[in-house]
């Protein structure tokens, strides 16, 4: 076999003893006898066989010459340092070696028959190119830097992966180019500058075996366990998204076993909440709280005894418990930290304060089921890797921070995308002044100006009556059921107090019967808690066989509330239904509709779902709005208020109480301008003409068809709310569209509007929405519906 067997390389390899031959001949000329006489020796080895002069590439020889080379190589490889020196004679990009000191064998035979000895940090795929660099500089002078550390990675008796830095003397090397290798010009230098992943450009350049590489080098092997083991921790905590690696903790307990050079080791972490003084668990894949165990959190003070307290919270200083067992009985179990670890089977442990200038963010938790493996010598390793645990949990509570920021965003004073260049646009500008003035600037007006406004509503049809009626029912409930118990106590004892109480329930209920008023529910609140409730705690005192009475009378009232809370929760729990329903339906949809053109966008939850929809060019930010694209998306928002009316009532069974909903579009044909109000984190219409749109929109839907008592939007219909005829005509030609698609039924209203305040001219077109599902393919009204859902 020869060394460059399965090798691709510009070099052909040859072990060679050359260069360091030609030393020892001058070594002769020494006038130290002993020098003199020690070359003569290396000398006639190699007379003797001048092999090892010329050079090999033969496996054989190592092994036929293996006295001779470690004869050459005696004063290199000294017998004196062989058991302390981790050194070895090989070639370079080669996992072979030769002649290597007895600590290196004794390394290799540690780790077992099945290691197979491999350089890290040395990508297959550049090993090509990184030799055609070395030629660069030894046969052209070319200063390429191209140093880089390598690395073996071998594991000790116990299983520990250690690292070992590998430095190269190459002062015993020769390369030469054969006859077929290209002469390299500054011209081909300088394209090679610019193409190191080139490599068939570097194949052209310096082809296979083009030069012949003749002598050995010297690797001189240093164990870095410790900074590679710091370094590692410092690259695994560099990154983002780390706790979804499944993969991320076990490499990270690797790394500290190495650094502790123990096997049977466990991390963990806990962060601290400073606002609520609690630890709580870190969430992500494979992370675990050794002091919280089984907790979701738990407060400091009992988590900790008071002097481990001290020592983590005020003194910002690491402990270490030795024998875990042992100050388990010396404390008899009273100290919270320490009776965790016990449970959970570990033996020693290091806690660690993960602590920046503004105080403590969290422990590390390093445990092992070994005793005293773990203690307070070992864990001084923890001072060079805690500032970089540190720095890590700072951009993780930076982060989270940030995502917690945007989480509030989303859900409580979202910026729609739409919008949010301008944001970005004048947050810069923000920036830029202060940093110019070094004063406090104002945000500047953000606004938009000539945008068309689109508006629409799903509203619970009856709203007020439907809670009205459902909060009668509740109280008619509990005042009945207190009513019956009075009954009952005044057969045994007849209180004149009870009588009155009484009395006064009586009055209440006839008052819910024929004149519910607004103020009504809470005084009858009121009367339940303060003169009901004392009454029924006194009898459950007096009168023992009125007691399972009055249990089930309290077991029926909200304990928030203080009264029966069934038909309102109830009708509360379907209106939160409804919007939860309706808005995800109706943003789902708008990722559709933004794809058409850009807009902006936004919905309220009221009782039902409200949606603003803006659009124009100065939202888009571009020169391509085209009045087609207003015509698309008040269609698509027709289309889409019919779909929502669908969802609702062809899954209405599954809410826990029917009501009825309606839908309502304003139509408002001429462009205006919206600014983002500071106040109120919201957009709102700017100037005064404007204003009446935000008039017409909050009370339209109450009014009235002109000359009757009948609201303008109704159950079953959808109403278009309307004052140019040209609007008129546009929404009539979507409406016969979607007549002939069979979302719309044929019996078009064209209908007036009372006056509204400050507001004159309004009409409608109100017509039947068709309700049908996926597997039906017939379509119905309103009341076919009804009457289908019925039987």
């Amino acid at each position: 076999m020869d060394i460059n067997d399965n090798i691709e390389s510009p070099f052909v390899l040859k072990v060679s003893f050359n260069k360091l031959l030609n030393q020892y001949e001058e070594l002769i000329k020494t006038d130290n006898d002993f020098i003199a006489s020690n070359a003569r020796r290396v000398l006639k080895i190699a007379e003797e066989n001048p092999i090892l002069r010329e050079g090999f590439s033969d496996f054989s020889v190592f092994v036929d010459l293996e006295k001779e080379i470690e004869g050459i190589l005696q004063d290199t490889f000294s017998p004196i340092l062989t058991k302390n020196e981790i050194k070895t004679a090989s070639v370079p990009f080669h996992n072979f070696t030769f002649n290597a000191s007895e600590r290196f064998k004794s390394i290799l035979k540690t780790a077992g028959e099945d290691f197979e000895l491999e350089m890290k940090n040395m990508p297959e795929d550049q090993t090509y190119i990184i030799a055609c660099t070395i030629i660069l500089n030894f046969c052209y002078g070319y200063n390429l830097n191209f140093k880089r550390p390598f690395f073996y990675e071998i594991p000790d008796a116990n299983g520990i992966k250690r690292y070992y830095k590998i430095l190269y003397n190459a002062d015993f090397t020769e390369i030469v180019p054969n006859e077929d290798a290209p002469n390299i010009t500054d011209k081909d230098y300088e394209e090679l500058l610019d193409n190191f992943e080139n490599i068939e450009l570097w194949k052209e350049k310096f082809p296979p075996n083009s030069y012949t590489f003749k002598g050995f080098v010297i690797s001189n092997i240093f164990d870095v366990t410790d900074d590679q083991s710091i370094s590692n921790i410092k690259s695994s905590l560099i990154g983002e998204d780390k706790r979804k690696d499944e993969s991320f903790m076990k490499g990270f307990y690797e790394i500290f076993r190495s650094l502790f050079g123990l096997k049977n080791l466990e991390v963990g972490f806990s962060i601290y909440n400073e606002v609520e003084n609690t630890f709580e668990r870190v969430y992500g894949v494979g992370m675990n709280s050794f002091l919280l165990n089984e907790s979701e959190s738990k407060p400091c003070s009992d988590a900790l005894c008071d002097w481990s307290y001290n020592r983590l919270m005020k003194e910002n200083a690491f402990f270490s418990v030795s024998d875990v067992g042992r100050i388990f009985k010396q404390s008899k179990g009273k100290a919270p930290h320490v009776k965790e670890l016990y449970n959970q089977g570990f033996k020693s442990a290091i806690f660690a304060p993960i602590a920046n200038d503004d105080g403590l963010m969290g422990i590390l938790e390093i445990v092992s089921k070994t005793p005293k493996t773990l203690n307070s010598i070992n864990a001084n390793k923890l001072v060079d890797v805690m500032p970089f645990i540190v720095s890590a949990v700072e951009r993780s509570k930076n982060a989270e921070a940030n995502l917690i920021e945007a989480i509030i965003q989303k859900e409580c004073t979202s910026i729609h995308s739409s919008v949010h260049w301008k944001f970005v646009q004048e947050a810069r500008h923000y920036i830029k002044t202060e940093f110019n003035t070094g004063e406090s600037p104002t945000f500047r007006k953000i606004a938009f100006e000539n945008v068309y406004p689109l508006f629409g509503q799903i509203d619970v049809k009856g709203s007020s009556n439907a809670r009205n009626e459902a909060t009668q029912k509740d109280l008619s409930l509990q005042l009945n059921l207190a009513d019956k118990i009075l009954e009952k106590s005044l057969e045994e004892q007849s209180l004149p107090i009870y009588e009155q109480i009484k009395f006064q329930i009586t009055e209440f209920l006839s008052q819910l019967k024929e004149n519910f008023k607004v103020d009504s529910e809470h005084a009858i609140s009121v009367f339940l808690t303060t003169e009901v409730k004392p009454i029924f705690k006194l009898i459950a005192q007096t009168q023992k066989a009125l007691r399972p009475d009055i249990e089930d009378y309290f077991s029926k009232i909200d304990e928030d509330l203080g009264v029966i809370y069934f038909y309102r929760k109830h009708y509360d729990d379907t209106v939160k239904l409804i919007n939860t329903n309706m808005s995800s339906l109706i943003d789902e949809k708008q990722i559709e509709a933004q794809k058409m053109y850009p807009h902006f966008f936004e919905r309220f939850k009221t009782d039902g779902v409200e949606h603003n929809i803006y659009i124009g060019e100065s939202i888009t930010k571009q020169d391509s709005f085209n009045i087609i694209y207003l015509y698309n998306l008040r269609l698509w928002q027709l289309q889409v208020m019919c779909e929502m009316e669908n969802e609702y009532y062809q899954n209405q069974h599954e809410y826990p109480i029917g009501l009825d909903v309606a839908s309502m579009i304003l139509v408002f044909n001429q462009p205006l301008s919206i600014r983002f109000r500071m106040d109120e984190k919201r957009f709102d219409v700017d100037g005064t003409y404007n204003a009446r749109y935000e008039v017409v929109k909050k009370r339209v839907d109450k009014a009235f068809i002109k000359g009757t008592e009948e609201r303008i939007t109704k159950k079953g219909k959808l109403t278009i709310v309307y004052s140019q005829k040209e609007d008129e005509e546009e929404y009539v030609r979507y409406i016969r569209f979607l007549q002939s698609k069979n979302v719309l039924d044929k019996d078009l209203e064209i209908l007036e509007l009372e006056d509204l305040q400050g507001v004159t001219g309004l009409k409608a077109l109100r017509t039947s929405i068709l309700y049908h599902n996926e597997n039906d393919k017939n379509f119905y009204t309103y009341d076919d519906l009804m009457e289908t859902i019925k039987s």
